[in-house]
């Protein structure tokens, strides 16, 4: 039996009054939806603002919860809470596979998650009724079957906003946060090429996984459409066959290809071209699970098909970084943070009508060393390059760079260490970034006469010398590639080094006989008076898998032939 409404006792505001005053009752709900061939049930609770009825309509908002969570987790509740507050009709639900709700957990594909939240948009819309019978009546209609509606939510609660989107033209306005654009890159990224496959982010990915698998226990249910009997327990099929594959160690190209395809079918990278809504996109800077790059990738592929688009690059994400005044949706501090107030304008402006509601910047970015976001017009370009000297410097001139030849070796066991991967997520401590002499190598500017601001992805241009790679490059399993790892330290006057973010860029080189390009993660960092940068590349990382067998690399370099690194600098240079 469903619970009664809860009602909130103090009285709907009149018209003009403060926001975040509204009181409101909560509904639970069900919905038995038909999604990638299964009956699923949606366990959803419905957020009614006091006054809005049939006469007096309002606008709806959507979230679901972050892999792992539910419709009554601190942060899904709280959206609910605090955009019913503010006059919105909230609809919260458990995704498909978590919390209450049942069937597989498909990894927010639009053909199973999208569909199913479509069924939600028509609930919202009045042609169809919950379980229980119960319809609204009462949101703001576009047209016949039309709700205005828009949708909020984070990592997995983010990428389902877009899913629904390609499959539901009627969304008006998403805020996805903290999400990816390409699962193939988030698991196993290649900074080099993306048609190679990538290293394998086991920490993260085996987590992820386990947490997945563990629902049935987490939350016992006897719903056989939460029970994959084809060698899963609570994913899709294709997912633990993905997983199983990453960590096996060994990529044939037929398995592995399809790996990718399918990593890539249930990501925003291939089905942004139908996605229609205003889309307000929020990344975080401290995430190594999703970093900057994906929010730019959905961000440009947006852009250049007209849909209206801004993004945002705040402080926290995956792997912590909450700054006092930053945007907190577990305590709904909407007016009191800068996202926050972005978030309310952009809703203010797509589904209440508002267009004096300023949309804001194209791009906005925390700054850690000074109060207040900066803003820009377009993702900053690359501005500096750099050049790899043979003696170990970072050069800004190519006359500068010194013949010499440099080496490191690989171990069998990861000699340099970024993060422990979840430890961010659950608040536990973590060692600083190193790397073991002999397994890297470094190059380092002078120190800066002047503040240099990066923002943006770093890009490097190399050449590696490896003969035990190249004699076996070609085996047709992609794991005899050779692997390393491209980073940016923070190098300050008493020789402390500061991995910025803990960002790192795995390579899988597609050909050790040629040069290759590698886009660093992206970063907002202001490097001050006295510090130096400092480019790394090592042979292995403790967060990722690395190479089979041990790959000695050289790198050498002349005036007419070397590496670079190129900076996206808005503020200073490096000398």
């Amino acid at each position: 039996m469903l619970a009664a409404p809860l009602a909130l006792a103090s009285p709907a505001p009149a018209q003009g009054a403060e926001p975040g005053t509204y009181s409101y009752t909560v509904t639970p709900l069900r919905f038995t939806v038909q999604a990638g061939g299964r009956s699923c049930v949606v366990d959803a609770d419905l957020y009614r603002p006091e006054g809005v009825d049939a006469e007096h309509r309002a606008p709806a908002v959507v979230a679901t919860n972050g892999f792992g969570g539910s419709k009554s987790d601190g942060t899904t509740d709280a959206i609910g809470k605090a955009v019913a507050a503010r006059g919105y009709v909230g609809l919260v639900y458990s995704g498909l596979g978590f919390g209450r709700s049942g069937c597989l957990v498909s990894l927010d594909d639009p053909r199973i998650d999208g569909q199913a939240a479509a069924r939600l948009v028509d609930f919202l819309a009045g042609t169809r009724a919950a379980d229980d019978g119960t319809r609204a009546d009462f949101v703001t209609q576009d047209g016949p079957g039309d709700p205005r509606v828009g949708m909020i939510g984070g990592s997995y609660g983010g990428a389902i906003q877009l899913a629904t989107a390609a499959t539901d033209p009627r969304l008006d306005a998403l805020v996805p946060l903290i999400t990816w654009n390409d699962l193939a890159y988030s698991l196993a990224p290649n900074n080099a090429d993306r048609a190679t496959p990538g290293v394998f982010k086991w920490q993260w990915a085996n987590g992820f996984y386990l947490m997945g698998e563990g629902q049935p226990l987490l939350v016992p249910s006897l719903d056989p459409s939460r029970i994959n009997s084809l060698g899963c327990l609570h994913f899709v099929t294709d997912a633990c066959d993905t997983v199983r594959l990453l960590n096996s160690g060994s990529y044939p190209r037929a398995a592995t290809d399809r790996m990718l395809a399918f990593a890539r079918s249930v990501s925003p990278v291939s089905y942004l071209d139908k996605v229609k809504a205003p889309t307000l996109i929020v990344q975080g800077q401290s995430d190594s699970l999703f970093n900057l790059n994906e929010a730019r990738d959905t961000y440009e592929q947006l852009r250049r098909q007209g849909v209206e688009t801004r993004m945002i690059w705040q402080s926290w994400g995956h792997s912590g970084g909450q700054r006092p005044g930053e945007l907190d949706l577990g305590q709904g501090n909407l007016e009191a943070s800068y996202t926050g107030r972005r978030v309310l304008a952009w809703f203010d402006r797509h589904l209440r009508g508002d267009r004096a509601a300023d949309a804001g910047p194209a791009l906005a970015y925390y700054r850690d060393w000074q109060t207040g976001y900066g803003t820009a017009a377009r993702v900053p370009a690359l501005s500096q390059k750099l050049y790899l000297s043979g003696d170990g410097k970072l050069v800004d001139n190519r006359a500068k760079v010194a013949r010499g030849s440099r080496e490191y070796a690989n171990w069998l066991v990861p000699t340099s260490h970024s993060e422990s991967s979840l430890a961010g997520l659950i608040g536990l401590p973590d060692p600083q970034p190193y790397d073991i002499a002999g397994t890297y190598l470094g190059w380092r500017s002078d120190p800066l006469t002047a503040p240099a601001d990066l923002v943006g992805s770093p890009r490097a241009t190399l050449k590696v010398i490896s003969p035990r790679t190249e004699r076996v490059q070609d085996s047709g399993d992609a794991a005899d590639k050779l692997v390393l790892f491209a980073k940016l330290y923070d190098v300050a006057p008493d020789g402390t080094k500061t991995l910025v973010n803990r960002l790192v860029a795995p390579v899988r080189v597609p050909d050790v006989t040629r040069p290759f390009t590698v886009e660093l993660p992206g970063i907002v960092h202001r490097y001050e008076t006295g510090h130096r940068l400092e480019f790394v590349i090592a042979g292995g990382d403790t967060a990722y898998s690395g190479n089979r067998g041990i790959k000695p690399v050289t790198v050498t370099s002349a005036p007419e032939d070397t590496g670079t690194l190129e900076l996206p600098l808005v503020n200073g240079r490096v000398d």
